[in-house]
């Protein structure tokens, strides 16, 4: 983690906005099946992106820049449609805590794809982590694997495959609207016609048990769009500034925290002790993996 704190800000942007995507994509859950919500979760803050990239002169992805878009797209349709099937089963938190799950596979994934060498304190903030992901996914009862839970561990690995290519992709020439636009793009045109055979299936764009009117579902989609479009964008500026995504990987998992909020404010749930431990761990290693490295700076300068 460097000593500039722009890409911490950016991130934290980028955590929060992805928080509240996961509350809104909770919400459509009771009002769309997986397959058409996926489309839309893709297709509109595709088309905010690539609108916002019109109106700055349209970027065409070149054959270099194409790869890791197309890559990406692909990583992308499996998180979301793994992440919404554990909506539909599992808590907000509990689907958040397993889809947060990617940054831990993340500089794995970099050392077998780019040989890129992790920091000790950016390991040690990991294994923080991890261990506070571990408390937060346990119960009184314990750990009991259900098929649920592997799915939403998918989506942990499809989304640090993701999280991997976006910043080789931040690396380019692309400006993040192009990065981002045409992937969501992309990834809709492949769940489309998946979407399309659900709605003509069920014969409704909607599901029986659908409780919001339409003003209401209008409001939820475009908020869910804008978070989207949030998350992508300053995640991508996040990584342009650092030199591998290792380094911020940590605070992919203030999501989590952010989504206790949800969960506690529109859920009534409760903390249990080791939530409560879980989010602890999350925080400090947070803490640590953010200002130690500028603490550690300051001292050898002084040493000199």
């Amino acid at each position: 983690m460097p000593t500039d704190l722009r890409p911490v800000m950016f991130m934290l942007i980028s955590t929060f906005s992805l928080s509240f995507n996961g509350l809104m994509g909770k919400l459509l859950t009771e009002s769309f099946s997986t397959e058409v919500l996926g489309f839309l979760r893709f297709f509109l803050p595709a088309s905010i992106m690539l609108l916002m990239l019109k109106s700055s002169g349209w970027v065409i992805p070149n054959k270099h820049n194409s790869r890791p878009i197309i890559i990406r797209a692909l990583c992308v349709v499996g998180s979301q449609l793994c992440f919404l099937v554990a909506l539909n089963e599992l808590t907000l938190v509990e689907s958040v805590v397993l889809f947060s799950t990617g940054p831990l596979f993340i500089p794995v994934l970099e050392i077998l794809m780019y040989r890129t060498p992790i920091q000790g304190l950016t390991l040690a903030c990991l294994a923080m982590t991890f261990c506070g992901v571990l408390l937060q996914a346990g119960n009184p009862a314990g750990i009991e694997i259900r098929p649920e839970l592997l799915i939403g561990l998918a989506a942990g690995g499809f989304n640090a495959l993701s999280q991997v290519t976006l910043f080789k992709g931040a690396k380019s020439d692309l400006p993040p609207a192009a990065l981002n636009g045409w992937c969501f793009m992309l990834a809709a045109i492949i769940i489309f016609p998946v979407a399309t055979v659900r709605v003509f299936t069920t014969d409704s764009l909607l599901i029986a048990s659908n409780p919001f009117d339409t003003n209401m579902l209008l409001v939820l989609l475009i908020t869910l769009a804008i978070s989207i479009v949030s998350t992508q964008m300053f995640r991508a500026k996040a990584y342009k500034l650092v030199s591998t995504g290792s380094q911020l990987a940590p605070l992919i998992f203030t999501n989590l925290l952010f989504a206790l909020i949800w969960q506690v404010s529109f859920f009534n749930e409760t903390l249990e002790t080791n939530k409560v431990i879980g989010i602890s761990l999350i925080v400090l290693a947070t803490i640590i993996n953010t200002f130690g490295p500028k603490w550690i700076h300051q001292q050898r300068a002084a040493a000199h």
